[in-house]
């Protein structure tokens, strides 16, 4: 009796071995298990070309992308979107741009440089900067037809922002001077050579320490969508399309917030 018990568990192994040889095997009577496909690899340098507005956000990004993806570095280049477009077009070696209107984004895309299509992943809207604790006592746009004011260039995204909320507000603006990039507009304020600027709120807040934003109704009519897209010269374009995905987690969703950006 127990030959036989012995010869049974014997013949049990051995069924259940052939059976898992034939979920295996690929040949024609046998079913087959495919490994799953390999995550492609995501090392290198990224290079970003980004809008000046995105600074502290990417800047904070970049970091925890890299603490994420081991063996990685992201590289910025900031700057006024329309600036950095041209740049591109000459020949700027990047993976990623992220510019700060769908009107400049349309230069590259316009060059066929884009390796997809734009992706809109954030919105942004205009606030007037002023000193701490307001000296001019500004409270709309009407205000600063009196008082020394910092715009950025019409050609950059938030100086074509600026545009259409003074139109809706029918005020006529001459600026004391027209700043490339609004980070430039922003440090006019703070330097004390302007009164006041039109900025965005995201910088307003990350300058929160030295200036003070003013809200005014007709922001709301020149929000601004910031796109961002590989580029497709990208020369890592694994590492592109990686940090493209990490902006629309969860963690990286959490950071444009505390930022003052907008959900699309």
């Amino acid at each position: 009796m127990r030959s036989v018990r012995r010869l049974l568990a014997a013949s049990a192994v051995l069924a259940l071995a052939a059976g898992l040889t034939a979920c295996t095997s690929s040949g024609s009577g046998g079913a087959s298990v495919n490994p799953a496909p390999a995550r492609p690899e995501v090392k290198g340098t990224v290079t970003v070309f980004a809008a000046a507005s995105l600074k502290e956000s990417f800047t904070e990004l970049g970091k925890r992308f890299e603490a994420a993806y081991p063996g990685t570095t992201v590289t910025f280049n900031f700057g006024g979107s329309s600036s950095l477009a041209q740049s591109i077009v000459s020949g700027a070696p990047a993976d990623v741009f992220a510019a700060a209107s769908p009107a400049t984004m349309k230069t590259v895309t316009d060059a066929k440089l884009t390796g997809g299509d734009p992706t809109v992943f954030v919105r942004n809207t205009l606030e007037i900067a002023v000193a701490k604790g307001n000296p001019k006592h500004i409270t709309g746009l009407k205000d600063l037809k009196g008082v020394k004011t910092a715009l950025c260039a019409k050609e950059v995204p938030c100086g074509a922002a600026a545009v259409t909320a003074l139109g809706a507000a029918g005020v006529e603006l001459t600026p004391a001077t027209y700043e490339q990039d609004v980070k430039g507009a922003l440090t006019k304020v703070e330097l004390g050579e302007v009164d006041a600027s039109l900025v965005y709120q995201t910088d307003v807040k990350a300058d929160s320490g030295k200036i003070e934003g003013v809200n005014f109704p007709e922001a709301a009519q020149a929000v601004n969508d910031y796109q961002i897209v590989p580029l497709v010269k990208a020369t890592n374009a694994n590492g592109a399309a990686a940090f493209l995905g990490y902006l629309s987690s969860a963690d990286a969703r959490r950071v444009f917030t505390d930022a003052g950006f907008q959900a699309p």
